[in-house]
């Protein structure tokens, strides 16, 4: 029995439900953290994992075959036999379900949002996978739902140019973990690339070289100007009551402090993906010490910034 709700809770991939933390990014940059917009965004958190897991199931399902010529991927349950077909359909269906039950007491917007989730998730696992760019555009596309998801949830709207900026740093995981499953391919003989993933016959190395180069840019740049251009929402905490001597503090760019770690975390997360230990960006995030020491250090720094100084 403990390995069967093992195999079940691996193809469930709980590790990747890191990447819907990106539902909290509306409660987060619009000072509504303390409010009782964190509960709602607790629960569409929660509905999002139960999607991707659900997604999850239906892609091993599909693989099976390609993963069984893969260094790692050989290893997932349904690949290795360990857990059969007809469980992961119905652990997928329940997934769905109640995750669907969740979006629809969350609000119509929501569950629109869930829905084109949901598509997105079965469209790729079936056949968008297969199509070059397609294939990172898709990946970058269900980050920016996740976000989107979250504003409408709550009905707070993060600004244009942190949106940009979450769009390019999706960009920019997708390419970075094609960039570093080609590298890790290569680096095992006899695997040919296109066995474990059609669409990698299709990237050179300096292509996708191109590709990440130009969104780790657009990533920094675009955070940049969100933090020198966004206006502070809130009045913080630490300037409150101080009339008059508080203003010339508060009107500043603190959020430009925080640009730093994500310059740091660029440049860290680039290093890994060439020495082929990027393929999956959440255990990246896990396992790096230097790249989570500086996530949590980002996360702490804009904090402090939105809800201590009100920046």
């Amino acid at each position: 029995m403990g390995k069967f709700l093992y195999g079940i809770l691996k193809t469930a991939r709980p590790r990747q439900w890191l990447k819907n933390i990106a539902v909290g990014t509306a409660v987060l940059f619009t000072g509504q953290i303390f409010t009782d917009k964190l509960l709602i965004t607790f629960w569409a958190f929660l509905a999002f994992c139960l999607f991707s897991s659900s997604g999850y199931f239906i892609n091993d399902i599909l693989d099976a075959e390609r993963d069984r010529k893969h260094p790692f991927k050989k290893f997932r349950p349904i690949a290795s036999g360990r857990l059969s077909v007809p469980v992961a359909l119905f652990v997928s269906f329940l997934c769905l379900i109640i995750g669907l039950s969740i979006s629809f007491q969350l609000g119509k917007p929501f569950l629109l949002i869930s829905i084109s989730f949901i598509l997105l998730q079965y469209a790729y696992s079936f056949f968008l996978k297969h199509i070059s760019v397609i294939d990172i555009l898709t990946i970058t596309t269900a980050y920016f739902l996740r976000v989107y998801a979250g504003e409408a949830a709550t009905g707070y709207h993060i600004s244009i140019w942190l949106a940009l900026a979450v769009l390019s740093l999706a960009l920019f995981l997708a390419i970075g973990k094609r960039r570093a499953e080609l590298t890790l391919i290569q680096g095992y003989a006899g695997v040919v690339p296109k066995d474990t993933r059609e669409t990698l016959s299709h990237y050179s190395e300096k292509l996708l070289d191109t590709y990440t180069a130009m969104f780790a840019n657009s990533t920094f740049i675009t955070y940049a100007f969100y933090t020198f251009l966004e206006k502070p929402i809130i009045k913080g905490f630490f300037f409150r009551g101080y009339g008059e001597f508080s203003e010339p503090l508060a009107d500043r760019k603190w959020m430009m402090v925080t640009i730093p770690f994500v310059l740091f975390g660029i440049m860290r997360y680039m290093q890994l993906i060439y020495e082929g230990k990027g393929e999956s960006p959440e255990q990246l995030l896990t396992k790096d010490l230097p790249l989570l020491t500086t996530v949590l250090l980002w996360g702490f720094t804009v904090f402090i910034v939105i809800y201590g100084i009100g920046g």
